[in-house]
C-alpha cells in the first residue's frame, strides 16, 4: 500500500448530508441500482478522456485500449469497479464527491418532505449517481489519478457515508479511478460473479465500451493460483448506431435511464437513421417527469454529441430550440469534424439542418403520443406544457405544428384540466363559426365566472379559458389555427360574426341609439378612469365589464412586465354596461348628479374586480359603497 500524505478530513455540503441519510436508510428496494449509477459515471469518465485525447494524444498514457472492470472478494466482502478513464485530481475529488454539484439542488432539497415513499421518488427525478454506493455500502474508498498529472499525485477518498470524508495524496500509477465497496452485512450478496453479471447484463448492456468481469478458469499445473482472465459480459457497441429491430424496449428504457441520470421509464423515443446529403444518428427521449431546474432557461441542457462515435460534448444546446430542453438524448454526426467546438456548432450550416430536422422529430414524437396515449400525453402537458407555451415565439417555422400540440381549460367542461386542444375545440365549433374565442386570466375560477361569458354561455359558444402567466404573451404570437383567428373575448368591439342573427345586430344597433344619452354622462362621470364608454353586447346577467383596447396590454402583461420593473405603457380601459340590467336602469333614472357618479364609479371598481385587476384607490370604493348602503336602509 503506498504511503499517504497530505491527508485532511472534511464535512460534506449540507445538501450530500440529508441525501446520504436517506441513502443508507435504504430508500431503494431495487438496491442493484448502484452498479448501474458507478458504471454510467465509468462510462462518462472515459467519454471525457476520449475527448481530451483528441487535442492531447498524451493523456492516454500509452494504453489506448479503454474499458471497465468490476471485481470482488467474497471473503472481504468488498466490490472493485475500476475505470481508465479521465480520472480526478484532488481538487477535483473534493468538489465531486463532497457537494451536489448540479443546478436545482435548492428546489430539490426544499422538496424533501421526510416521508421515505415520497422522498425516494423525488430522489429518483434528482438522480444521484455516486452516492448510490451507500445504498449497499457502510465504506466507500476511491483513489483515483487524472490523466496528465504524475503517479505521485494519485488521491485516496474515503468515507463511511456520515458526516464527513478523508482526502489524501497516494501513488497511482495507472490513470483513471477505482472505487471500493465495502459492503453492508446484508448486501453481501453483490460479492457474487454470477449476481455482478446479471445485473450488468441488465443495466449496462448497452453502454459501448468493454465492461469486464473476472473469468473463472482453473489453474495451470505447478500454479497455486489461476491466472487473472478477465472477459466482456456486455454488448460494448454504441446502441443508437444498432438497427431499431435488434433493440428491445428494455435496451431503450435503459440507455434513457444512462444518458438522462433519471431513475424512471421515459415516456417515448424516437431513434432514426439519417443518410444521404447528411449522415447521423439520433436517439431522443421524452422524460416523464420535468426536472427542478426547467423553468432557468440558462442551465444545463441539450444532447450528447458524438462524431463518428467519439463523444464530443455532453450537453450541446445547438441542436434543439430552448422550448425543447427537456429533450433528452444522443446525436452522432459523421459530418462534424472531431474537434468541433462551441463556437462552431453555434454558425455550422449542417448544425441548422440537423437542428430543424431533430426539431420536427420531436414535434412529430409528441403528436404521436398525443394520438396513440393521450392519457400518458396528459402527464406529459402537466409536466412541460408552460415550456411547449414558449414555441410558437422562438420556432415560427413550427409555429402551427406546435399550436396543435397545445392543450386548454374550457367551457366545454367544468373540470379545470388543460385538455383541449385545438383540433377538438374547432371539432365542436358551432356552424358559421370562423373565430377561436379564448380568455385570460389570473385563475381558472376567476376566468370561468366572467361576465365576458356571459353571452357566449347564451349562445353556446365554447371559449378557451387560459390562466398561465405566459398565455397572454403566447396569444400575441398564436394569430390562427386551420385558418381561424384568435379572438379575446375581453379585448375590443366583439364581433360575433355570423352567430349573431341580423335581427341580433339590429337590436343592438337601436339599443346603442336609444342609450346615447347614457353614455355620455357616464363618460362625464369617470372621466379619465376610461378611454371610452359604450353598451355591451357581451352582456346578459352582470351590469357592466371593463374591456382591452384592440392594442392595450392585457392584465398578464402589465403584472409581469410590472414584477420585472419594466415600465408598463398607459393604457385605460374601455366600460361597456348592459341596458337591461335593474341596476343600469337605476343608473339610468338617477337625478343626483353627485349620487350618479358615486354609482357609476361602485360599477366600474365591481367590474375590474370581476376581471381580476386590484382597484387603484379601494379606500375610496369602500367609502363610496358605505356611503350608498347608508342611503339606501335609511
Amino acid at each position: 500500500m503506498s504511503v499517504e500524505t497530505q491527508k485532511e478530513t472534511l464535512g460534506f455540503q449540507t445538501e450530500v448530508k440529508q441525501l446520504l441519510h436517506l441513502m443508507i436508510h435504504s430508500l431503494y428496494s431495487n438496491k442493484e441500482i448502484f452498479l448501474r449509477e458507478l458504471i454510467s459515471n465509468a462510462s462518462d469518465a472515459v467519454d471525457k478522456l476520449r475527448f481530451e485525447a483528441l487535442s492531447k494524444p498524451e493523456l492516454l498514457e500509452g494504453g489506448a485500449e479503454l474499458k471497465i472492470r468490476v471485481s470482488f472478494d467474497k471473503d472481504a466482502g468488498t466490490v472493485t469497479l475500476e475505470d481508465n478513464g479521465i480520472g480526478m485530481s484532488r481538487e477535483d475529488v473534493i468538489a465531486h464527491l463532497g457537494t451536489i454539484a448540479k443546478s436545482g439542488t435548492a428546489d430539490f432539497m426544499k422538496n424533501l418532505t421526510g416521508d421515505q415513499k415520497k422522498d425516494s421518488h423525488l430522489i429518483g427525478q434528482f438522480g444521484v449517481g455516486f452516492y448510490s454506493a451507500f445504498i449497499v455500502a457502510d465504506k466507500v474508498d476511491v483513489f483515483s489519478r487524472r490523466a496528465g498529472l504524475s503517479a505521485a499525485e494519485g488521491v485516496h477518498w474515503s468515507s463511511k457515508g456520515e458526516g464527513e470524508f478523508e482526502v489524501a495524496t497516494v501513488e497511482k500509477a495507472e490513470r483513471g479511478t477505482r472505487i471500493v465497496l465495502h459492503l453492508k452485512k446484508d448486501e453481501t450478496e453483490f460479492a457474487d460473479g454470477w449476481r455482478l453479471r446479471n445485473v450488468i447484463k441488465k443495466y449496462s448492456d448497452h453502454i459501448a465500451l468493454p465492461i469486464e468481469l473476472p473469468k473463472q478458469v482453473e489453474a495451470a499445473e505447478g500454479e497455486e493460483k489461476p491466472a487473472e482472465v478477465w472477459e466482456t459480459v456486455n454488448r460494448a457497441s454504441a446502441l443508437w448506431t444498432r438497427p431499431r429491430t435488434e433493440i428491445k424496449d428494455e435496451e431503450y428504457q435503459e440507455f434513457y435511464k444512462h444518458i438522462g441520470h433519471d431513475f424512471e421509464n421515459p415516456l417515448a423515443w424516437s431513434h432514426n437513421k439519417v443518410e444521404g446529403k447528411l449522415e447521423y444518428n439520433s436517439l431522443l427521449y421524452v422524460p416523464a417527469r420535468a426536472p427542478f431546474d426547467l423553468y432557468q432557461r440558462e442551465a444545463p441542457r441539450g444532447l450528447k454529441l458524438y462524431v463518428q462515435r467519439v463523444f464530443i460534448m455532453d450537453q450541446a444546446e445547438s441542436f434543439l430550440p430552448l422550448y425543447l430542453r427537456f429533450i433528452k438524448g444522443v446525436v452522432d454526426s459523421n459530418d462534424l469534424s472531431l474537434n468541433v467546438s462551441r463556437e462552431i456548432l453555434q454558425k455550422d450550416p449542417i448544425i441548422d439542418s440537423m437542428k430543424s430536422a431533430l426539431t420536427k422529430r420531436v414535434l412529430d414524437m409528441l403528436e404521436k403520443l398525443a394520438k396513440n396515449e393521450p392519457e400518458q400525453y396528459k402527464g406529459f402537458w402537466k409536466n412541460f406544457g408552460q415550456v411547449m407555451k414558449e414555441g410558437p415565439a422562438e420556432d415560427f417555422a413550427n409555429k402551427e405544428k406546435i399550436a396543435g400540440l397545445l392543450r386548454f381549460a374550457s367551457t366545454h367542461d367544468d373540470s379545470g384540466e388543460q385538455s383541449v386542444s385545438l383540433a377538438d375545440y374547432l371539432a365542436r365549433a358551432k356552424e358559421g363559426q370562423d373565430k377561436i374565442y379564448f380568455l385570460t386570466g389570473e385563475s381558472y375560477a376567476q376566468v370561468k365566472n366572467s361576465p365576458h361569458l356571459e353571452v357566449f354561455r347564451k349562445k353556446g359558444i365554447e371559449v378557451l379559458l387560459l390562466t398561465d402567466r405566459i398565455d397572454e404573451w403566447l396569444m400575441s404570437y398564436l394569430s390562427d389555427f386551420d385558418g381561424k383567428q384568435f379572438v379575446d373575448v375581453a379585448r375590443g368591439d366583439l364581433d360575433l360574426g355570423k352567430l349573431d342573427s341580423e335581427e341580433d345586430k339590429k337590436a343592438q344597433e337601436e339599443v346603442a341609439k336609444e342609450k346615447e344619452g347614457l353614455v355620455e354622462r357616464l363618460k362625464g362621470a369617470l372621466g379619465d378612469a376610461v378611454s371610452e364608454v359604450r353598451v355591451s353586447h357581451r352582456l346578459t346577467d352582470s351590469p357592466a365589464i371593463l374591456a382591452i383596447g384592440e392594442q392595450d396590454l392585457g392584465l398578464q402583461m402589465r403584472q409581469i412586465l410590472e414584477a420585472s420593473g419594466q415600465k408598463v405603457p398607459d393604457s385605460k380601459p374601455i366600460f361597456e354596461f348592459n341596458p337591461s340590467h335593474p341596476l343600469i336602469e337605476k343608473l339610468d333614472n338617477e337625478q343626483s348628479e353627485d349620487r350618479f357618479a358615486d354609482f357609476s364609479h361602485i360599477l366600474f371598481d365591481q367590474a375590474a374586480l370581476a376581471a381580476g385587476d386590484s382597484l387603484k384607490d379601494p379606500a375610496a370604493y369602500v367609502r363610496r359603497l358605505n356611503k350608498l348602503l347608508v342611503e339606501l336602509s335609511a
